[in-house]
């Protein structure tokens, strides 16, 4: 490790180092802290570039991972450092929800849909999920305050797949103060209106409909209108959840439309919903968020 590109912490840190690996012109690090907002510890990956190491600000993307997976799976299998690398760009993964450990019991689901790994990135209102699962205002809020406080951050796009492609839309036209860029992989597009949203929400929000309905990706940006330049939405034609209906890519089209939000949707011949798919169009979606970064 070049010990002159070193990331060092403020002295008041949150922060703990678990893991710095060097990686092209760059470094792929984990961090751990404990959470006010989900009353556990909570990590995250972090790809700095030589640049961000440095001390010289560069532009950050967000991205949120899908059901069942946590920060180590789009670390691990989108080999989107080498883009990084190349562009100056930094690339956060934060986990996908609370999880349980020796001094704190979260609660869980047996279904892979609901519970840990399973956040939509809401902040649940039901008991036994309010205490923990306040994902929005932990992605929104807390982990967003701390990484431009620690890191040499100068705007944050937000992206994801499926469930965190559901995350980043919404949590996008929510918050756009907060993020410059949106795009998505494989998002579930309305999940009031899926049989994974539908089943989940209704533990997190119970009956109240006015709820789900302000958690969907779709209804949001139909809500909100226009609020970005261009969004970018890649998804594999060949998607198995497609061809079922969870991802519901129609409702995204034509909440768009009604928004006047300009929407690049592509339709991947032969792709389906994993991590091949993701690596074959991650590069197109950090160049979306460098050319966002370099018109602000």
């Amino acid at each position: 490790m070049n010990n002159s590109y070193n990331h060092s912490l403020s002295a008041n840190s949150k922060l703990t180092q678990i893991s710095a690996n060097r990686c092209f012109d760059g470094e792929q690090h984990y961090y751990s802290h404990q959470s006010s907002a989900t009353k556990t510890q909570m990590t995250f990956s972090i790809y700095l570039p030589d640049e961000a190491l440095a001390g010289h600000r560069c532009p950050a993307v967000l991205y949120l991972s899908g059901l069942t997976c946590n920060a180590d799976n789009v670390t691990h299998k989108a080999h989107f450092q080498k883009k990084c690398s190349e562009l100056g760009m930094i690339f956060i993964a934060p986990d996908t929800s609370p999880r349980s450990s020796e001094d704190n019991d979260v609660p869980n689901d047996e279904r892979y849909f609901v519970g840990q790994g399973a956040s939509y990135y809401v902040d649940a209102t039901q008991a036994p999920w309010a205490e923990n699962f306040n994902m929005q205002s932990y992605i929104v809020d807390e982990l967003y305050d701390l990484l431009r406080s620690e890191f040499s951050i100068d705007s944050i796009g937000v992206t994801g797949h499926s469930m965190g492609g559901h995350g980043a839309l919404l949590l996008g036209f929510k918050f756009p103060s907060k993020f410059i860029s949106v795009s998505a992989l494989s998002p579930v597009c309305s999940a009031s209106e899926s049989a994974w949203g539908q089943a989940a929400y209704t533990e997190y929000f119970g009956d109240d409909d006015d709820l789900k309905s302000q958690a969907d990706a779709a209804k949001t940006i139909e809500a909100v209108g226009q609020q970005y330049s261009m969004i970018l939405v890649d998804q594999g034609a060949a998607d198995n959840f497609l061809a079922e209906g969870q991802l519901q890519t129609a409702k995204l089209q034509d909440a768009c439309e009604k928004a006047k939000q300009p929407l690049t949707l592509r339709y991947q011949a032969g792709h389906d919903h994993s991590y091949y798919f993701i690596q074959s169009v991650i590069d197109d979606h950090i160049e979306h968020h460098w050319r966002m970064a370099q018109l602000n």
